[in-house]
Parts: structure tokens; C-alpha cells; sequence
């Protein structure tokens, strides 16, 4: 397949070439390209560095000289010396084994280059390397006497503690198990922290193991002298890009149309793609932080590389502004942010560089000892990551600079000619690039002579900036004693307080004197920015200590509109809640705990859910008596509620094949039939007596959804309690209710749960019913009956005999069929079908051609609007209509009209991996296909290409793999006339103000 999806590329970009070949001619070159840039007022743009001496640039930053490094990518997308055996049609690729680190592994065409103005002209003119031969690399960073390289699976330190620009000796292997399934996702964005700590990101695309911690996309990070490695933060979208701002918050950039960062706290668990990268690690958060919200999006879906400004040469109103490149605008952006909270808002501020360059791909900034900004450009035509055999211009790589008109630049101070006590002089400058180095050549030295000079200043200045950068430095380098901190724990400034506590929660065991001093806080201090940091350090140490902090502050019941600390005070509780469920029944399993508005609405019914799932005698004794205090009932309703939930969540594989309803105590089933009794009609009762194993509950539902004098929604609402925890007794009475006359919503509700069994009088009902149903019953009923190879069969059988009509079969509807391996369905297709091929690569190339031709002549928009409603909205969203099975092409690249045309006309060139099909083999026999669009420890949900939702137990699957195909058409622009197709295409390149 690989090989046919290649030819599939090169003879595409062929036609497209012939079709308009201006688009594809090289690139513009270089000094022209800076020309053509158009820049903020104020500013000016120059070149600092192209092709030869830089070539596919990922990284660049400033050694401690003041000169640029550049990582150049030349290997991507794939490792030398190594043999894919599997490429999945997100093109995460699997090899035959895992390279040793270098220099022993394959030698690859990556390079760590210095480059270098020897004529003082602003041009770089020289290039050396510090390193070769490495196999993609995606990263690198200065400090402790040398040069930490990320080239996945590893983090790698090369030492050069002579300055020489040479390694001193091989690479020591830091860290090994970072992903390499995908290279636009591995593992990137070194950067020290203020702390000491090595953070780093990591895409949506590739799986890490290190440690034993396995994990996808994450803020991860390294101590180079403790050697601890841990999870920051998890979530988020394929990031690539991280910076902290002046209080040290940690900022990353994100590949999520409509927004432009995250701001990432210690222990968050953050928004992903949950239903196509998977849960998080942790199943009992309920509950995520989002995107940082923000207003006036521009641009596509993909920000790369952003930074704060917090140079001292920019106008002053572009202090901390966050400054990112917008990949697929070809575009510099900056953006303001602003307090929410504990956390921030942000909105955009301008363009600060438009390329007017399709060209032009901005991959990484960085702001430079002069203030400037300086941008990398992997200039290529392409802006998507296709198949891994596409053939990309490896010749080009542009370097740029913008600064500030009429600023003159001076000469750079040497930092490693400088004696100590001069560098802690120079955290009080208002560049931050000079901050930054100084600390980081004061922590490569360990001159523990600073450190009096440190804490004098920590306990003594008034320059709230110069302490904070004091105590970073302080603890940095290894000087943070206790009688210090205890002290900038009582600072009048509540981010030297939260820091503080943050240093000294990293150690994890705390004395006695900081957790009184901890406990102080919790209990009396007026910061929100301190509670939120006392939240994420509670999860951090013992539990005896973790929850009185956490504990203390939900009594203070103060923030409870907070956009992060009720959701740490949380994940504080479920983290010690299993180990200490003795504090934890004392604490929160009373009246009182009831009084507080933040515990009630934020931690009791999440407690109720994670001692449910636990599914222990003793969990669901303290279940019980958590119900039993409520002290309303819509209080008890919702813990209800919660306990379903939490129920619902314990697999059978789990507790060891036992069942649920033998695992719980006899008092509470009892107490909940009675509950029951006494609220017949109340569907929480209803699911958790049917969840253990209450036999009235099927009999019941049969009840009410067999009786015509029901209204509906609530015949419904039994349906869906049939399909969870009725049996094969409910068939009989069910068949009745798929006869033609019946009402089509009621007939396709009875064929959701009689397709859960494998029973001849169902498939026979059908069958025989089939040409009797309306067009969109016979649909529904294809969908049942092709589930199963048995009544497959019979279907296909009937086509021969004459019975059904085969036009009516979509050729989606034959390409789930491939996938039972059955001789006789296989020759049945073939019979009445032919081969089922999808289009030619030659045919799509002419399609293209058809379409391209006709998109010559304008079209009207408000038209499209209309058509996209029609042919799209059910899986695609743009401008906010629509549903989201698909991707949403507000942010896509929507202007590129290749781009557009051949993700319509091929749709399974290239399928991103959240959207790629499932086929699911159930172990009655049932075949299922679809996008999973919800995921949990027990359960899948999939929607088909009419966004009809099945769910599927985990423990009644026997196989699930992707499906070949995309569930989106090939052929949906076909049935469009010329000026519709001109009409559709207005719309989808529009910028939506015309739709109506």
C-alpha cells in the first residue's frame, strides 16, 4: 500500500505541476524574499542567514557569545538507517528496531551548526558544525558545560567544557524511550525552565515510554543534576514551541485552530483529541483545562514556536506580548494576554511579519541578545506532513531578523569572561536574554560564592523582579536552604510566595516546619496564585500532608470561579484518595463538608464517581454513607448520578471476571431497589439497579417501550436501558415493533437493541420486511444486518435471487464489507459489483483537472453556503456550522486550492490520524465501522458516516484496527454542476462574511 499511495504522490504533484505551474517554480530567493515581507510600523525585516549555510531549520537560539546555532532537519521525515515495516494512514511509521544512540546508530543528515558574522554586516557569512551525522534531531539547549540534544528516542548531552565548539567526547544518553512513530511530533523545544528544570514538548502523534511513564503529547522535563525526569503537564494538541514569562508561567504553542497557546501548570491534565489519541493517564481526573481563551483568531489552525517578548529594544507596549509564527498564514503574529484568574486570556495584537510568500514556513522564534526577534523559515511549498516517502526540497532554509527602526545595536557582553559576582549583577537587566544566560552560566560554574550575595538579596531588595530572578538562581544552583525559604515564603509578593512553595514541593518530602508554614498559607494567605501552586504541590507530597493543604483551603471556600483550582484541589484529593480512605471518609463524608459551595459542587461527586470505580467493599461502604449526608435531594440525585457513572467505569477484566453486583454490599443494593420503588421513573435508579444485576429493571423498560400509549421520550429513554441490560427474552416482544407500519423512529430504535443478538429471528424479520421500508429504514436495516457476515450473506444472497436492488448499496456500504474475510460474501461482491476499487490515481487526476478548470470562472458564496450545508455540514464545521466528525475547515488551509482539491478529490492520500476509520470485531460476530469520537476504560463510541453513534463494551471486542479507507466519499463533488462546484468553492475559500 505504501508504494501505491507514493506513485499516488509523485504523479499528483506532476498534474498539478502542468495544471499551474507557477506554484510550484522555486521558491523566491532570500534577499527577495525579506523584500517582499511586509512589517509592522515600526519595524524593519532583514536576512541573517539562507541556503547553502542553512538548510530545513527546526531550531535556532544564541550561545552564550551571542551567536545563532541552527538545527537543521535534513533527515526528515525518516531516520537513516532504518526499515519501516508499517506506515498507518497518518503516517506514523513503525521500524524494525530502535537505533543506538550515536555515535554508534545510523549516521543521518541532521547537523548542529554555528553560524557566524565576520564582517559585522548582520549577514551570517560562516558556518561550522558543533555536531553531525544525527538522526532527526529536533532540539537542542545550552548549559552545564555543553550542549543538550534531543534526536528521538533520546535526550543527549554532549560536553564541551572548553568552549572549543567541538564535544569534548561522545554523547552521554540522558534519557532513552521519546517517540519516533511520526517526525512532525517527536519530541522537541528544549528550554531550560527558571527553575533548573530541562522542559521539552511532545506531539499528538508519537508514543513515549521513558521511565516506565508511557505517554503521548505532554510538557515534559529533566533535571540535569538530580537526574529526575516526570511529566509537567499532559494534553494539549501536537505542540511545538514552550516559553515561561516574567513570573516563570509556562506558555505552549498548539496546532488547535481558535487558539494560539496553553498556559500549562504542574500536574494539569489538559485537553487532547481524546477520542483518537486515547484517555489520559490518569482515568479519574474528570475533568481537563482548555486552551488559554482567545479573541479575534487569525490565520490557520497550526502556531509554532511562540516566545515572550521580554527584550528591552521593542516599543514598551510589546513587553510580554506573546510572539508565535502561524504556519499555514505565512505570517509573524504577537498577541496580548491577559489575567483570568489564576490562569490568562489572550487576544490578537497584529501581524508583526506577512511574508506574502506561500513559500514562506515559519518554524521557530526566538528573541536574540539584541532584542531583535529572529524567525526560521523551512521554506518549502508544502505545509502539510503527507506520506513519509514525499519528496521534500532538502536545497533551501532562511534565517530572518526583526527589529525596531533606529535601533542601534551594541556590542554583545561576554558572559564567560565575566567573574560571578558580575553575572548576578545582570539579573536585574531588563533584557531577558542576558537574565536567562547569566543564570545559566552561573549554574554550568557552581560557585557556591554567590549564594550569600543571592539570599541577601531574596530577604533584603524591594525589586520584586530581581528577587524572583534571585530565588530561581538560588535554588538553580543548588543554594536554596531552608531557613531561606521559609522566609520568602512570608514575602509580600505573592509569585516569590507561590515559587517557593513550588522549590520546595519539587523535593517532595517536606519538613515539619515547611508543612506548618504550607498549612499557614493554605489556611489564611490572600493569593490566589499562592492556593493554585499549594494545589499542585498537595498532589505532589504524602498524602497526610497533601490533604490537610488541600483540605484547608476548600474550607476557605474562595475559589470556587477560579479557572484552575478547583480542578487541582481535585486531582490533590483523587491522588492520596485510595491511600488514606480513612482521612479521606473523616474529611469530606459529613454534614459539614456539605456547607462549603467548593466541595460540594467540585469535589463530592467526583469523589462519589472515583470510589465507585475502585469498586471495594470498602469504597462502597463510604459510598453509602456519602449518600446518606446529603442533605437535599437533588444533592442525593446527583451523587447518584456519580456512583452510576463510577460504576459504569469498572470493567469486568478489571475485578478479575467477577460480577459487578457480587462485588457490592448487600445493604447498598437493597437500599437502592427500595430507592427504586419509591421512584419508578427516575432513570439514574433505573441504570444502577440494572448495573447490579436487578431483573426488573429489563423487564420494566420492556414495559414501557412496548406500550403505544407511552409518549416518546420516555420509550426512548427505556430503549437505550434495553440496550445496556436487557437479554434475549426481550426478542419476541420487540419484533413486533419492526413491522413496516410502525413508526420509523420506533422501528430503528427496536433494531439498535435486537442487533446485539446474534439471533435467526431478527436477521429473518428483516429480510423479510427489507422491500416493504421506506428508503431511510432500508438503510438503517443494511446497516444492522451488514454487522453480521451470517445475514450478510443472506442480503447478498437475496441480490442474486432478485429479491433487493444492489444500486441501492453505497459503495461505503461495500467497503465495509471487505473487511470479513469470507469467501462467499467476497465472490457475492464481485458477482454484483466487480472489483471494488476506489478511483485511479489517473481518474483523480482528471477529476482535478475537471474541477480546477471549472473554479476558473467565480462563483457565489452565498450559494456555497447552501451547498456546504447540503453536501459537508454533516461532518465537516466552518465558520461554526456543521459537526466536527471531520476536520473543521475554518482552520485549515483552506486558500491553497491544491490543497483544497486534493484532500476533496483523494481523501485517503493522506487522513489525519484523529480522523481515521475503526473496524471493530465484536465477539458475537458483529462487524462495526466508524470514527471513534468517545473513548473510555470500558467503552468506545463510534459514528459512521451518517453520524449515527454505536457503543461497543472494551470487554465484547475481540479486534479493533484502522480502517483502509476514509469514511469521507471520493466521489462527493461529482453530483455538483459546474457553477455549483464554482459556488461551493467561493464559500470554502471564503472568509465566511458573505454566507448569508
Amino acid at each position: 500500500m505504501d508504494s501505491l499511495i507514493g506513485r499516488w504522490i509523485v504523479v499528483m504533484a506532476l498534474v498539478l505541476c502542468m495544471a499551474e505551474a507557477t506554484i510550484f517554480a522555486q521558491g523566491v530567493p532570500p534577499e527577495e524574499a525579506a523584500q517582499r515581507m511586509t512589517v509592522a510600523e515600526g519595524f524593519e525585516v532583514k536576512l541573517v542567514a539562507s541556503e547553502p549555510l542553512v538548510r530545513q531549520p527546526v531550531a535556532i537560539d544564541f550561545d552564550d557569545r551571542g551567536r545563532i546555532w541552527v538545527m537543521q532537519y535534513l533527515q526528515y521525515p525518516n531516520p537513516a538507517g532504518l526499515k519501516r515495516v508499517k506506515v498507518d494512514q497518518h503516517t506514523r511509521s513503525k521500524y524494525d528496531r530502535v537505533p543506538k544512540p550515536p555515535p554508534h546508530g545510523p549516521k543521518g543528515a541532521d547537523r548542529l551548526t554555528i553560524l557566524e558574522d565576520t564582517d559585522g554586516d548582520g549577514h551570517m557569512d560562516r558556518a561550522k558544525d558543533f555536531v553531525n551525522g544525527l538522526n532527526l534531531a529536533s532540539g537542542f539547549a545550552f548549559g552545564h558545560g555543553g550542549v543538550f540534544v534531543l534526536q528521538a528516542p533520546y535526550l543527549l548531552f554532549y560536553p564541551d567544557r572548553n568552549r572549543d565548539d567541538l564535544p569534548d567526547s561522545d554523547p552521554e544518553v540522558l534519557l532513552r524511550g521519546f517517540g519516533m512513530d511520526d517526525a512532525s511530533s517527536v519530541a522537541n523545544s528544549l528550554t531550560f525552565g527558571p527553575d533548573g528544570w530541562l522542559y521539552g514538548c511532545q506531539g499528538s502523534t508519537v508514543t513515549a515510554v521513558i521511565r516506565g511513564i508511557k505517554f503521548v503529547q505532554a510538557i515534559w522535563r529533566y533535571h540535569p543534576v538530580s537526574k529526575k525526569f516526570e511529566l509537567f503537564a499532559e494534553g494539549g494538541g501536537n505542540m511545538w514551541g514552550l516559553d515561561f514569562d516574567r513570573h516563570g508561567n509556562l506558555l505552549a504553542s498548539t496546532n488547535v485552530g481558535g487558539f494560539t497557546m496553553l498556559h500549562m501548570v504542574q500536574g494539569g491534565y489538559y485537553w487532547k483529541q481524546f477520542s483518537k489519541h486515547g484517555p489520559l493517564r490518569n482515568p479519574y481526573t474528570f475533568g481537563y483545562f482548555n486552551h488559554m481563551p482567545h479573541k479575534n483568531f487569525r490565520g490557520g489552525h497550526v502556531t509554532v514556536g511562540g516566545t515572550l517578548y521580554q527584550g528591552d529594544t521593542f516599543p514598551e507596549e510589546m513587553r510580554n506580548k506573546y510572539i508565535s509564527t502561524n504556519l499555514l498564514s505565512h505570517e509573524i503574529h504577537f498577541h496580548e494576554i491577559h489575567p483570568d484568574g489564576t490562569s490568562f486570556r489572550s487576544a490578537h495584537g497584529g501581524e508583526l511579519v506577512k511574508a506574502n510568500d506561500t513559500w514562506f514556513a515559519p518554524n521557530d522564534l526566538t528573541v536574540g541578545p539584541d532584542g531583535a526577534v529572529y524567525f526560521s523559515d523551512w521554506h518549502d511549498k508544502r505545509t502539510a506532513h503527507p506520506n513519509p516517502d514525499a519528496d521534500w526540497d532538502r536545497s533551501n532554509g532562511r534565517i530572518f531578523r526583526v527589529q525596531a527602526k533606529g535601533v542601534r545595536s551594541e556590542k554583545h557582553k561576554d558572559l564567560l569572561q565575566m567573574p560571578s559576582n558580575q553575572l548576578v549583577k545582570m539579573l536585574n537587566l531588563s533584557n531577558e536574554w542576558y537574565v536567562r544566560a547569566a543564570r545559566r552560566e552561573l549554574v554550568s560554574r557552581g560557585d557556591q560564592s554567590i549564594w550569600p550575595q543571592l539570599r541577601k538579596t531574596i530577604l533584603q531588595n524591594s525589586n520584586n523582579r530581581l528577587v524572583l530572578n534571585s530565588l530561581w538562581t538560588l535554588a538553580s544552583t543548588g543554594g536554596l536552604d531552608q531557613q531561606t525559604a521559609l522566609k520568602a515564603l512570608t514575602h509580600q509578593n505573592e509569585h516569590i510566595r507561590a515559587w517557593t512553595v513550588r522549590l520546595l514541593g519539587d523535593e517532595q518530602n517536606i519538613s515539619p516546619p515547611v508543612t506548618e508554614q504550607f498549612n499557614r498559607l493554605a489556611k489564611s494567605d490572600p493569593s490566589a496564585i499562592v492556593r493554585s501552586q499549594l494545589a499542585s504541590t498537595a498532589a505532589r507530597i504524602p498524602a497526610k500532608q497533601g490533604l490537610s493543604i488541600a483540605h484547608t483551603i476548600l474550607l476557605r471556600n474562595a475559589d470556587g470561579k477560579d479557572p484552575y483550582i478547583p480542578l487541582l484541589l481535585w486531582w490533590a484529593v483523587e491522588q492520596h484518595a485510595m491511600s488514606a480512605i480513612d482521612d479521606i471518609e473523616q474529611r469530606f463524608v459529613n454534614k459539614s463538608a456539605w456547607q462549603k459551595s467548593l466541595i460540594r459542587e467540585e469535589i463530592l461527586n467526583r469523589l462519589m464517581q472515583r470510589l465507585a470505580v475502585e469498586a471495594t467493599p470498602r469504597t462502597l461502604a463510604v459510598c453509602k454513607k456519602l449518600i446518606e449526608s446529603a442533605p437535599s435531594s437533588i444533592d442525593e440525585q446527583n451523587l447518584l448520578t456519580s456512583l452510576d457513572a463510577g460504576l459504569a467505569m469498572v470493567s469486568r477484566r478489571r475485578i478479575k471476571k467477577k460480577r459487578l453486583e457480587d462485588r457490592v454490599p448487600a445493604d447498598l443494593k437493597q437500599w437502592l431497589a427500595e430507592k427504586w420503588n419509591k421512584q419508578p421513573s427516575n432513570f439514574t435508579l433505573i441504570k444502577l439497579n440494572g448495573r447490579l444485576g436487578n431483573r426488573a429493571v429489563a423487564d420494566y423498560a420492556l414495559k414501557v417501550v412496548t406500550n403505544d400509549q407511552t409518549e416518546q421520550q420516555q420509550r426512548r429513554t427505556m430503549f437505550n436501558v434495553l440496550r445496556q441490560f436487557g437479554d434475549a427474552s426481550s426478542i419476541a416482544p420487540l419484533l413486533p415493533l419492526l413491522a413496516p407500519h410502525q413508526p420509523t423512529w420506533l422501528k430503528q430504535a427496536a433494531m439498535d437493541v435486537l442487533a446485539r443478538y446474534d439471533d435467526e429471528r431478527v436477521g429473518e424479520t428483516l429480510l423479510k420486511a427489507y422491500t416493504d421500508y421506506d428508503s431511510n429504514s432500508r438503510a438503517y436495516v443494511r446497516r444492522v444486518l451488514f454487522a453480521r457476515p451470517e445475514w450478510t450473506k443472506r442480503f447478498l444472497t437475496g441480490i442474486d435471487g432478485g429479491m433487493y436492488d444492489p444500486r441501492e448499496v453505497s459503495l461505503g456500504e461495500l467497503n465495509s464489507l471487505s473487511a470479513y474475510k469470507d469467501e462467499s460474501i467476497s465472490e457475492l461482491l464481485t458477482k454484483h459489483w466487480g472489483q471494488i476499487n476506489r478511483s485511479t490515481a489517473e481518474q483523480k487526476i482528471t477529476e482535478i483537472r475537471r474541477v480546477r478548470f471549472n473554479l476558473k470562472t467565480t462563483g457565489d458564496p452565498k450559494r456555497g453556503h447552501g451547498l456546504f450545508t447540503k453536501h459537508c455540514a454533516t461532518c465537516h464545521q466552518l465558520f461554526g456550522e456543521g459537526k466536527k466528525l471531520g476536520p473543521d475547515l475554518t482552520t485549515a488551509n483552506r486558500k491553497d486550492l491544491n490543497y483544497l482539491l486534493e484532500s476533496i478529490i483523494n481523501p485517503n492520500a493522506f487522513i489525519r490520524k484523529e480522523f481515521v476509520s475503526s473496524v471493530v470485531l465484536t465477539q458475537d460476530g458483529r462487524v462495526l465501522t466508524g470514527i471513534i469520537v468517545k473513548e473510555t476504560p470500558t467503552q468506545i463510541v463510534l459514528a459512521d458516516n451518517k453520524n449515527k453513534e454505536s457503543t461497543v463494551r472494551r470487554e465484547d471486542i475481540e479486534e479493533i484496527h484502522n480502517a483502509s479507507v476514509s469514511l469521507m466519499p471520493e466521489d462527493v463533488l461529482k453530483p455538483l454542476k459546474d457553477q455549483e462546484l464554482r459556488d461551493l468553492f467561493s464559500y470554502l475559500q471564503s472568509e465566511g462574511t458573505n454566507k448569508h
